[in-house]
């Protein structure tokens, strides 16, 4: 049973106080509010939903709020900032706005935005009821809006030499929802002209000394603000590369913590647990000037969601994506088929997830009317994390898949497309699985698949080629939890087009593993062509099945070594080659 003095991790909390007086792990960041200082007073930030922004605001709250002040050694001890204090500690009044808590009925947004800034001004006027005129509370009874409110306690501030400090988490949750649900028409009207969300933001400035706004894309800050920057946007400055997300060391440090107080099983090391989740929650990097000079970013929340499984269960998660992401997933979806997806941004998305990458610029901040261009198209696949850097060219960024996570809602987004094409049956895929993992009856699987290949008719000028034949391949292999697919992992100096790694963790009864080589002859191809890829095809992956890297990697399985040959649209030949390991 596990000790109470045991940190637990706060996975799923965004409540900084809670955190702390309920000693839960905590990763600090609060060097960054001195830099945060020196940069400006009005700043905007963008990063992927679940890096840890509400629980960063939170924690920065709680650093300035005047009312925390003689709380300040409680929460604040062994933090950076408990040595290295500012000269605004605990100086302001705090308005914490969070924007997804603007629910309800889409089609009465406006009222709902007006009764949720009304109810946050009149509780910040009973939490700082000591600072101001006894007035205040009735004169913001009588105010008719939530706007209004604010600017009367604003106003009032101002004249008694008060400072406030402005946290905007979420700014732009509920304007996605309505461009989402409602279109380009109903989202124009919350952010141009005299829309009530448009006229919020204007007053935000001149009420308040410091703002801090975050949320997941630029696009709500440009059409309300028209190109003015009402705050300056640090989202890829170099001193914020890190500000969110955990490095390497955070994480390392984390499991040291848990296994020195005895919380992780026995069989668990420190080795065997980064090589387990790096591939899937690493790999991020939000500064062109940061990439080869920075350690790269894990997704904080994927990190805890795992190391809470390990920790409270005492094994890892039997799924390594929370499911929770899928919901993010969805609205990435939906708002990038905003007025139906047209051929170049199916084409942007084809060609991603074929390459693993793509050559653009990141534009700083577009209208949402223009978020289907090409380059604010991929800049917004890159702010939400869809895409990350990966490299320098020129001018361009090179925006790579940052990992397995990522890859496999690409994937999924290529199945919902491949299945309103043609229907596939994934119960039978699911029983062709069964067979290959359990029995190494591999022949129903790769049929199976091949089959859905030939059928996919409708689509056979978007996959016709060998790049988009192994896309359509590797995202239906993603279908099975007996495997982790690795397309393109590196044995004898060559690259294998997939190797299929036993989920061995989690589903030990797995007894056969697979590398397949994949191969694609255009239509015209000549029987001799044929014939010499295939050779070389044997060859290569004779090659693959001897590797040392390979073989370690197997955890007693059964490795078949498979050659898939297909041309055009057929599959012409398919065998499992012989090899001798000595």
């Amino acid at each position: 049973m596990m000790s109470n003095d045991i940190k637990l991790i706060p996975y799923g909390i965004s409540n900084f106080k809670q955190v702390r007086r309920e000693n839960k792990y905590l990763v600090d960041k609060t060097m960054y509010f001195e830099k945060m200082e020196r940069t400006g007073n009005f700043l905007f930030f963008v990063r992927p939903r679940r890096f840890g922004k509400s629980l960063f605001l939170s924690m920065l709250e709680a650093y300035y709020d005047i009312s925390e002040k003689d709380n300040f050694d409680e929460l604040f001890k062994g933090l950076y900032v408990a040595d290295h204090p500012t000269q605004y500690k605990n100086k302001y009044l705090m308005l914490h706005l969070d924007f997804s808590q603007v629910q309800g009925d889409i089609d009465h947004i406006a009222d709902n935005l007006n009764n949720y800034l009304s109810v946050q001004c009149e509780l910040f006027a009973l939490k700082y009821a000591k600072f101001y005129p006894p007035q205040l509370t009735q004169l913001l009874q009588i105010t008719p809006t939530g706007a209004s409110k604010l600017t009367l306690i604003g106003n009032l501030s101002r004249q008694l030499g008060i400072g406030l400090y402005l946290i905007v988490d979420e700014y732009d949750n509920f304007t996605n929802d309505v461009l989402n649900t409602k279109g380009q028409q109903a989202y124009h009207e919350l952010t141009h002209g005299t829309g009530i969300y448009r006229e919020l933001f204007k007053k935000f400035k001149p009420v308040f000394d410091r703002i801090i706004m975050l949320g997941v894309s630029p696009i709500t800050l440009d059409d309300l603000t028209s190109g003015y920057n009402i705050a300056l946007n640090i989202t890829m400055h170099p001193f914020f590369n890190q500000m969110l997300g955990f490095s390497e060391d955070d994480v390392r440090q984390m499991i040291r913590y848990y296994q020195g107080v005895g919380a992780l099983p026995a069989t668990v090391t420190e080795e065997g647990i980064i090589a387990d989740i790096k591939p899937w929650y690493d790999n991020y990097c939000f500064a062109g000037e940061s990439f080869g000079k920075e350690p790269s970013m894990f997704n904080s929340d994927m990190v805890c969601y795992y190391l809470s499984n390990l920790v409270e269960q005492g094994r890892r998660p039997k799924e390594l994506i929370d499911s929770n992401t899928m919901t993010d997933y969805a609205k990435m979806k939906r708002l990038i088929e905003i007025d139906k997806l047209d051929g170049e941004r199916l084409n942007i998305i084809h060609e991603i997830t074929e390459n693993g990458y793509i050559y653009s610029p990141v534009v700083s901040h577009f209208p949402a009317e223009r978020m289907m261009e090409f380059g604010n198209f991929i800049s917004l696949l890159y702010y939400y994390g869809m895409l990350t850097i990966g490299g320098v060219r020129g001018e361009n960024l090179k925006l790579v898949i940052p990992n397995n996570n990522v890859r496999l809602q690409y994937y999924h987004y290529m199945l919902d497309e491949y299945q309103t094409i043609y229907a596939l049956p994934v119960t039978d895929l699911r029983k062709a699985f069964d067979g290959a993992a359990l029995d190494g009856d591999w022949q129903p699987l790769i049929s199976f698949i091949c089959q859905a290949y030939h059928d996919t008719t409708a689509v056979r000028q978007l996959i016709e080629g060998e790049r988009n034949l192994q896309g359509f391949m590797n995202a239906y292999l993603t279908l099975t939890n007996y495997y982790l697919v690795a397309p393109e992992m590196e044995f004898s100096h060559g690259f294998c087009d997939f190797f299929l790694l036993p989920n061995y963790a989690v589903y030990p009864m797995v007894k056969h593993s697979y590398i397949l080589e994949l191969k694609y002859l255009k239509t015209n191809a000549s029987d001799t062509e044929a014939e010499r890829q295939w050779t070389e095809a044997e060859q290569q992956i004779k090659t693959y099945a001897a590797d040392k890297k390979l073989q370690s990697m197997l955890h007693g399985t059964q490795l078949h070594p498979i050659v898939v040959q297909i041309k055009g649209y057929d599959l012409v030949k398919v065998e499992e080659i012989q090899t001798y390991i000595i």
